[in-house]
């Protein structure tokens, strides 16, 4: 067995995981599913970085008094994202764990042995976003043109690292190995900053108290990015990595500093850095200041995580700038997934049940047909072998358009009436085409391919199997089911940014009555309210508390929402939702004109 090591970036939990986390994520599970189906042995790390000044601010905002209950409960949220999307992975490192900082502390002291870190003074430019220390050429208009800021102008004592010191060797590295960062792009956008010459960097930073202490010296604190990278080293026995998918917004860090880092410390480099590009929605930026994140939980709720997983690989040349929305969703969904490929599986296996008794009929195996499927899925493999596997998903679907034509072209439904044998030739190689699709897409769509080898009756264990047509005669299927459903797209005339009735119906808000409410201790905007519905109570943590005292509020009948999923608030769990106007720094709480029955429906 060949050894497959992959990881994605370490995300930042200041924030929920949206579509652009769930995208890096998805495209690592396929290759590491596609290996371990292919028989290697296969590591698939990823996690989270806690360690950020992000993490204390979001904690701040959210009210939390102890930063590690706000980092356990957005750990909570993230494995809960993954386990929706089928992500397989082998291990999920939490940068506040302690095997990490005692990782951490090994690696500093490894290049602290090496004489490569020093005590100086940096004075200069520091984006508060990037969490980096950056130059005035790498601003625009004087702004970090990824956080659209002004960064601060800091001068305090920090450890240094070497990093000119290994400049030339990091250069000869990627000159000689071509494949060391992809797409080529990215090499050549490092190659040139490399050229430009390199600067020692800064990997501490003085009074911060949340993050992991520099070794001797407790008034530093190790800068996040030199602790965050080093979480790749935690799986000892894969090292070094063979794929490190990242985004291009933090490409020098792994192949500039991350390479610098391992040369120091006598480690081996990864074998490949592969930086995608940004995924915007609806053509801006991911951002929560512009509203459009995605909540990937609605949408596998919406359209299943397969249809979801495929569409983000499908739509979006991997390593590429690609744009989301729900309408090119939707037209994947009907036009691929349903049109060609379910009714290509559907009519197959239909055939069977109805004409041969579910039972494959005896027929000859199309020797030409089974030579050109192995030759296409030789191609798919090379495809993912060099990583492009939105090229490798767009042959897959072409096996299923192949499959549509050899079954219209055979036309089973008139041959079964003149001559069986020539019906049962066109059967017996289609449902061959389906395992093939099976096997193929079983990377990329594990849940959808699990039923399909039901229907099929069959155990998919092997890449291997998609090269052979070895289903036989008499060999029972299981009665099909849809695999996918068909939805409506979008009216065309409706006007961006409005919804339909259909939506706003599945906002069920009522009219409750607030039978007590407290503050929360530590907490400045933060109350418990216990909404009276009808015949039930509910909590509500409300961020109110500089607008009502308490008392003020009891007795008071309010404008909820019930069925919004529950999120934890200060530790508490909020189950439902107070509407409330807010004008600048007014908050006005919305309210009935007259008293009217507990639970009443607002329509």
């Amino acid at each position: 067995m060949a050894k497959f090591y992959i990881t994605t970036p370490i995300y930042y939990i200041n924030a929920v995981p949206h579509i652009g986390h769930a995208y890096t994520t998805v495209v690592a599970d396929v290759l590491a599913r596609w290996h371990r189906l292919r028989g290697d042995e296969v590591f698939f790390l990823t996690g989270l970085d806690e360690n950020s000044v992000k993490t204390v601010e979001a904690a701040g905002e959210q009210d939390f008094e102890d930063i590690q209950a706000y980092a356990d409960s957005m750990a909570e949220m993230w494995v809960g994202a993954w386990r929706l999307f089928n992500i397989s992975y082998d291990d999920f490192i939490r940068t506040t764990q302690e095997r990490h900082s005692r990782n951490v502390r090994e690696f500093f002291k490894r290049i602290q042995g090496r004489e490569d870190i020093y005590k100086g003074t940096y004075e200069g430019l520091y984006c508060e976003g990037c969490e980096a220390y950056v130059t005035e050429d790498e601003l625009v208009d004087g702004k970090c043109p990824l956080h659209q800021r002004e960064p601060k102008l800091i001068k305090e004592e920090n450890y240094f690292f070497k990093l000119s010191k290994y400049r030339d060797r990091i250069l000869k590295h990627i000159e000689a190995n071509p494949g060391f960062i992809q797409p080529e792009a990215r090499r050549n956008e490092v190659l040139s900053f490399l050229r430009r010459g390199l600067k020692d960097v800064s990997i501490s930073r003085p009074g911060l108290e949340w993050g992991i202490k520099v070794p001797g010296d407790s008034t530093q604190t190790v800068w996040v990015w030199f602790d965050a990278l080093i979480n790749y080293m935690l799986p000892r026995d894969y090292w070094p990595a063979d794929a490190h998918l990242i985004a291009k917004d933090i490409l020098r860090f792994h192949c500039v500093v991350w390479p610098g880092m391992l040369l120091s410390a006598g480690y081996e480099l990864p074998r490949q850095i592969f930086a995608h590009g940004f995924l915007t929605v609806n053509g801006q930026k991911i951002s929560k200041s512009l509203g459009n994140v995605i909540d990937p939980a609605y949408l596998i709720e919406k359209y299943s995580a397969d249809v979801v997983r495929y569409f983000l690989i499908r739509e979006v040349s991997f390593g590429q700038d690609g744009d989301f929305s729900e309408e090119k969703l939707r037209t994947r969904l009907n036009d691929e997934l349903a049109d060609v490929l379910g009714n290509f599986v559907h009519r197959v296996l239909t055939f069977i049940q109805t004409r041969f008794g579910g039972k494959v009929p005896g027929g000859k195996i199309d020797e030409e047909l089974e030579a050109e499927l192995c030759g296409r899925v030789e191609e798919i493999e090379k495809l993912l072998d060099d990583l492009e596997v939105t090229q490798a998903l767009e042959r897959i679907i072409a096996i299923a358009g192949r499959g549509n034509e050899y079954f219209q072209s055979h036309r089973p439904w008139e041959a079964v009436k003149s001559g069986p044998p020539k019906a049962a030739d066109c059967l017996l190689n289609c449902i061959n085409i389906v395992k093939t699709l099976c096997v193929t897409l079983q990377p990329f769509m594990p849940s959808t391919c699990e039923k399909l080898a039901e229907q099929l009756n069959l155990r998919i264990t092997s890449w291997g199997q998609a090269k052979k047509f070895d289903i036989k005669a008499g060999h029972p299927v299981q009665k099909p089911v849809i695999l996918f459903k068909k939805l409506q797209t979008q009216n065309p005339s409706r006007q961006e940014g409005l919804v339909s009735i259909e939506d706003f119906n599945k906002l069920d808000i009522r009219i409750g009555n607030v039978v007590n409410a407290e503050s929360i201790p530590g907490s400045k905007k933060l109350l418990k309210l216990e909404v009276e519905l009808a015949g039930e109570r509910r909590v509500a943590v409300a961020g109110v508390a500089e607008h009502y005292p308490p008392k003020e509020l009891i007795g008071k009948q309010v404008v909820v929402v019930v069925n919004l999923e529950p999120v934890r608030l200060a530790g508490i769990k909020s189950e439902c939702m107070l509407l409330a106007a807010v004008d600048g720094m007014k908050i006005s709480l919305l309210s009935v004109d007259k008293p009217v029955k507990l639970g009443t429906k607002v329509e």
